[in-house]
Parts: structure tokens; C-alpha cells; sequence
């Protein structure tokens, strides 16, 4: 039996023994409290910064992500800030002996501004309103997983008709706005991509999400993007493709973890990888993560 098999087993198993310790634990709100940062992470998005390990259930991958996002100032009144965003995203292979070989990786940084403001409202059921600006570049690359050694060339995805490997990078502004409760948020947000490599790509992207508290320390989240289409054909995008990524997840509050969430996600659309920017995908995965 192999190793990789067992450790998304030893997931599973350690998200069911942990469903079963709680579940007598009282309901929590799904605004994290321990969070620095006045705008709180999107539950949802694949390409927050945070730490996760997430093997993939439906192949043999794992996603592997090591960032962090923080406030550098924030107002004396909690109302603005102004922060820092470091991130990568990694696709490993899962092969025998434990080995996990990258096969791509992106690696993202920027700043970026949030404000935050509460109001009162009969019409509404929320009553925190908070947005979140960003200046970013993220970069992506092939690594030594999508390497044949024995061939002594690169691995050319079925997909691809260009050159491996390939540079492609992008700078781009982000803008997401939020309305909030205690048990619920939803949001709605904007990217204009000024600068990438290939330059051919469509700079225009929007996102939209809901995030809800269920009971016992859960949550269910979706976030949706509309994504440039690429056609290899035409070496250009050409229209937008949906992409959802559903989760559904669990803090571990009542153990003293605050900033820690048992998660299962779905994705279905275009990779979240920049080397696979052309490609979709159907991707089930779970496992932990990590918010700062």
C-alpha cells in the first residue's frame, strides 16, 4: 500500500474523529475573532494566503499552499489598513516512498488596503459593510514533477501546444466589497490584470461569494469566478468560463485552535495553477487549514 494513500486516509480519519468530538459543541459565529486582519480571509478562494495541506481525493496530487496575509497599520478606530499579501500555491504529485514531486507552483506578493465599517439597517440583514483593495504580481512555473529525467525533456500537457516550459506572470488590482454578519457574509469583487505574459490574455475578471455559519463550529462557503477563456487554437483568450469552488468546513475552536479549519472543498473550472491558465479541471480535496 502506498504512503500517499495512507496520509489522505489519515486525513479523512482525523476530519471524522474530530466531526464526532464536536458534536456536542455549541454553535460559533463565522467571523473569526483571532483574525489580525480587518478584512477577513474569503473562506473560499483558492488563491488566499494561508497555509493548507489538501490532497486531492479524485487523483494523485496534493495542494500545498504556504502564505500569509497581514495588516502592517491599522487605524486607531479599526477602520482602515493597510497590509501585506505573500503567498504560494503548490500542485504536488503524490508517488510511493511518501515522495511528493512539485510538478508547478505559483508565488504571489503585494499590498493591499481594507476598510471596515458597521451600520445599522431594517432592510438588510447585515450590518458590517468592509473592502478590501490589492496590488499584486504572481508568477507560475514548472518544477522537477513535471520533469522526465529519463527523457531529459519536459512533460507537455495534452492541452498545450506552445513550449515547456513557458513564462507566465501577471501583475493585476483586485478589488472585493463585503457585506457581513455574525452568521453570514456575501461578496462581490473586481480584477484588472494591466500587465501579463503571454499578453494576449483578456485583463477583465469578476468574483462574486457567500459564506455561511452552520452549527457546531461549521461553515459552508462558495466562491465563484469568471475567468478569461483560453483558446490554443487562436493563442488568445476568447470569451469567460465559469469556475465555482464550493467548501464546506469546520474550526477547531472548542480545542483551543482558533485559526485552524477541517476542510473539504470542490472546485470545478479553470485551474487555480498559473502553468495550467488554459486547462480545466474537476478537483475534489480535503484537509487543513491554516488563517492569519
Amino acid at each position: 500500500m502506498q504512503h500517499s494513500g495512507r496520509f489522505g486516509r489519515t486525513i479523512l480519519m482525523l476530519a471524522a474523529a474530530l466531526v464526532i468530538f464536536h458534536n456536542n459543541a455549541a454553535a460559533t459565529a463565522l467571523d473569526n475573532r483571532t483574525s489580525t486582519r480587518l478584512f477577513a480571509p474569503l473562506l473560499a478562494d483558492p488563491l488566499e494566503a494561508k497555509i493548507a495541506v489538501m490532497p486531492a481525493l479524485n487523483e494523485q496530487t496534493l495542494q500545498l499552499d504556504i502564505g500569509a496575509s497581514t495588516d502592517l497599520y491599522q487605524s486607531d478606530n479599526k477602520d482602515f489598513a493597510v497590509g501585506v499579501d505573500f503567498g504560494t500555491y503548490s500542485r504536488l504529485k503524490r508517488s510511493s516512498d511518501f515522495k511528493f514531486p512539485v510538478d508547478a507552483v505559483d508565488y504571489l506578493f503585494g499590498v493591499n488596503t481594507s476598510w471596515k465599517k458597521t451600520f445599522h439597517s431594517n432592510l438588510l440583514p447585515f450590518d458590517t459593510f468592509s473592502a478590501k483593495a490589492r496590488l499584486s504580481h504572481i508568477s507560475a512555473h514548472f518544477e522537477d514533477g513535471h520533469y522526465n529525467a529519463e527523457a531529459g525533456q519536459w512533460i507537455r500537457p495534452d492541452d498545450w501546444s506552445g513550449t515547456i516550459p513557458f513564462v507566465y506572470s501577471r501583475e493585476f488590482i483586485n478589488v472585493v466589497m463585503a457585506l457581513s454578519s455574525k452568521d453570514a457574509r456575501v461578496y462581490a469583487g473586481y480584477q484588472y490584470l494591466y500587465h501579463s505574459i503571454p499578453d494576449n490574455i483578456n485583463p477583465h475578471s469578476i468574483q462574486a461569494g457567500v459564506e455561511l455559519a452552520t452549527t457546531k463550529n461549521t461553515y459552508i462557503a462558495t466562491d465563484f469566478k469568471l475567468l478569461p477563456l483560453w483558446r490554443d487554437a487562436e493563442q488568445k483568450t476568447d470569451g469567460f468560463r465559469g469556475t465555482w469552488n464550493l467548501q464546506a468546513g469546520m474550526r477547531l475552536n472548542t480545542i483551543g485552535l482558533e485559526k485552524v479549519r477541517l476542510a473539504c472543498n470542490y472546485s470545478s473550472g479553470i485551474s487555480r495553477q498559473g502553468m495550467y491558465f488554459y486547462h480545466p479541471e474537476h478537483l475534489t480535496t480535503a484537509g487543513i487549514i491554516i488563517d492569519f
